[in-house]
């Protein structure tokens, strides 16, 4: 995208969204703007009931994708039937339906849908890892996406970026998943944070500099995939020649679109990384990035190898060199899960599939529950390793390391440096990729309207509206994760760190009308407008005013209405300020316990302009 005449210089957020919006200056508290991508993985029937109720006929979004992640039915779980009896109207609707075993939702839409300079709302916050081509997605609220099928806008508030340069090469047993983990031990969460605490406004990363033309897209969005761990809203590499490149192999050449920061661009802070001086690296259990080094020695139990994010095609390809003629040790037990079909049959093709099975690999579903845990958790006996990450707060967190570092575990059942393969690993992953979409489903040509059954929906439809003050029980995270409610009439939880808020944030649709408060030290505005959207309040508080709350039991807050910027709380009789972190229509949202706009009002904000 190019800068016109006359227009100030622009971070690449800021073009993508002031070519979609009625206030290209981006100066207002939230603005409307045009989305050209939707995609529904987490709760598709629940948003779809709120476009129904905004008025769905046939939504105008370009590309509206709903992911089916169950792969593995069980007899008496009704959620993958469920999905799939909806899919016909779904289908009738505008929407592409994702069949079970196309594979995981990021790089499946990375491959067949994804276009750079693109803006995409989603309930997905892994689907951040497709900035790596150069499309901006946000996570919204439920009302907001229903919104957004329906009429094809959605409100947000205007981001800021920290752009991150990149120079220099990787050496050899370095991967894209290594340089992702150098930039969490940076302090890139740290920059995010300060950032948010001045502006008050989600934050995007930039990735630019001289080696990004270096890195391919699969490996920009390994690098783009580390934006909800750190804190931001979204992040975006720049659309150059090798984005042009991915989209031509993949058949999808019309996509591309040229997207650049403008020279002296007004980014909120830059962090300089260069390649040639990072490590092999791995996420510990508890968070903390260090060295492959430092664990040298520890027994592996399980290794997975594959997920949604933090490996490559070309990795599989390296994984599987190394690997050849080995035998996975008796007391490991080794997974792969194939990110994508595309790849399953590339790898087949070449025979790579055949060689990790020969070594021992077991060929496993591409079910979401994976990232969850509630499918092949980490084992009780050794160390759990895996090249993508687990969702935040579900049980015993796995180690997470690169491709290479997992296939030295396979090789000797232990944890190690890869560079003790000592010869470099050279693969040639092949160019000419099976396009064929045979699993996602689409609206045929001469079909029948499919049957009308919105009233089912209805149910799926919670908004329960706050007009007076509420006593509220106080909770810390990890409580209410493990006992919920207890039957209380409402919920205010305390989150002592980010991982907590993301948790949280991740369920916000299930915990609405429970959940009324969430206090923190840190809550970023992507998860503000997600809570607010679900009409609770997001409340910022300091370590030491989190620590305060330990023990209490009651939290009396106000209605929405009454509180301000320099609200207050009553805990047990105690008046207590807080910071209210939600800004604009957002405010709105809490006091009607949802973010859907009513029909009536949208069309008289229409006809107003």
């Amino acid at each position: 995208m190019r800068a016109r005449a006359g227009d100030p210089p622009r971070t690449m957020a800021q073009k993508i969204l002031a070519g979609r919006t009625e206030d290209p200056t981006l100066a207002g508290e939230t603005i409307e703007v045009k989305v050209d991508q939707l995609v529904l993985a987490r709760a598709p029937l629940v948003h779809f009931a709120e476009a129904l109720g905004a008025g769905l006929k046939r939504t105008p979004v370009e590309v509206a994708v709903v992911y089916d992640g169950t792969c593995v039915q069980a007899t008496a779980d009704p959620r993958g039937a469920e999905l799939a009896a909806w899919t016909a109207e779904l289908v009738a609707h505008g929407l592409l339906v994702a069949r079970p075993g196309v594979g995981f939702v990021t790089p499946v839409h990375l491959e067949r849908f994804a276009s750079p300079a693109r803006l995409c709302v989603t309930d997905e916050p892994r689907l951040a890892a497709v900035g790596g081509i150069g499309m901006l997605t946000l996570v919204v609220p439920s009302g907001q996406l229903g919104h957004a099928l329906a009429r094809g806008t959605v409100w947000l508030r205007p981001p800021r970026s920290i752009q991150i340069l990149v120079s220099g090469r990787t050496r050899p047993f370095v991967c894209a998943r290594d340089v992702s983990l150098e930039l969490v031990r940076r302090g890139l969460g740290d920059l995010v944070r300060a950032v948010e605490a001045a502006h008050r406004a989600p934050v995007v990363l930039e990735f630019a500099g001289p080696s990004v033309r270096l890195l391919s897209v699969a490996e920009r969005s390994v690098l783009a995939a580390i934006a909800p761990k750190v804190g931001a809203a979204a992040a975006v590499f720049l659309s150059d020649e090798r984005t042009e490149v991915f989209l031509r192999d993949q058949r999808r050449s019309k996509a591309h679109r040229a997207l650049f920061p403008d020279a002296g661009a007004p980014c909120d802070d830059v962090l300089n990384i260069d390649l040639g001086a990072v490590d092999p690296l791995l996420l510990d259990e508890t968070g903390e990035v260090r060295p492959v080094r430092d664990l040298a020695g520890k027994a592996v139990g399980q290794v997975v190898l594959g997920g949604d994010s933090g490996v490559t095609l070309r990795d599989l390809f390296a994984a599987a060199t190394l690997l050849k003629a080995k035998r996975v040790p008796s007391q490991l037990e080794f997974l792969l899960a194939v990110p994508s079909r595309q790849e399953l049959e590339v790898l087949a093709g070449a025979g790579i599939l055949t060689d990790l099975i020969a070594t021992g690999a077991r060929l496993v579903e591409p079910d979401a529950r994976m990232m969850t845990g509630a499918l092949y958790p980490p084992p009780r006996v050794g160390l759990s390793v895996r090249t993508c990450e687990s969702e935040p707060g579900v049980g015993p967190s796995p180690i997470v390391a690169s491709a290479e570092t997992l296939a030295y575990a396979v090789s000797t059942g232990e944890l190690g440096d890869p560079r003790a393969f000592k010869r470099p690993v050279r693969v040639t992953v092949p160019r000419t990729l099976p396009t064929d979409d045979v699993l996602v489903v689409r609206e045929r040509r001469g079909a029948e309207a499919a049957a009308k059954k919105e009233d089912a929906l209805h149910a799926l439809m919670p908004a329960v509206p706050w007009k007076a003050g509420q006593t509220l029980d106080l909770m810390g995270a990890e409580a209410f994760s493990r006992d919920g409610a207890n039957g209380g009439a409402g919920v205010a939880v305390v989150c002592g760190s980010l991982e907590e808020v993301r948790q949280l944030g991740a369920r916000a649709h299930e915990i609405a009308g429970v959940v009324r408060a969430v206090l923190a030290p840190f809550i970023p505005s992507g998860l503000v407008a997600l809570f607010s959207g679900a009409g609770m309040v997001a409340f910022e508080l300091d370590a030491a005013g989190v620590k305060e709350l330990e023990g209490r039991r009651t939290l009396v807050v106000p209605a929405p209405g009454d509180l301000g910027d320099g609200a207050a709380v009553t805990i047990e009789g105690m008046t207590s300020p807080v910071l209210w972190l939600a800004r604009g229509r957002e405010r709105t949202w809490v006091g009607a316990g949802t973010a859907r706009v009513p029909v009536v009002q949208e069309a008289r904000s229409r006809k107003a302009r």
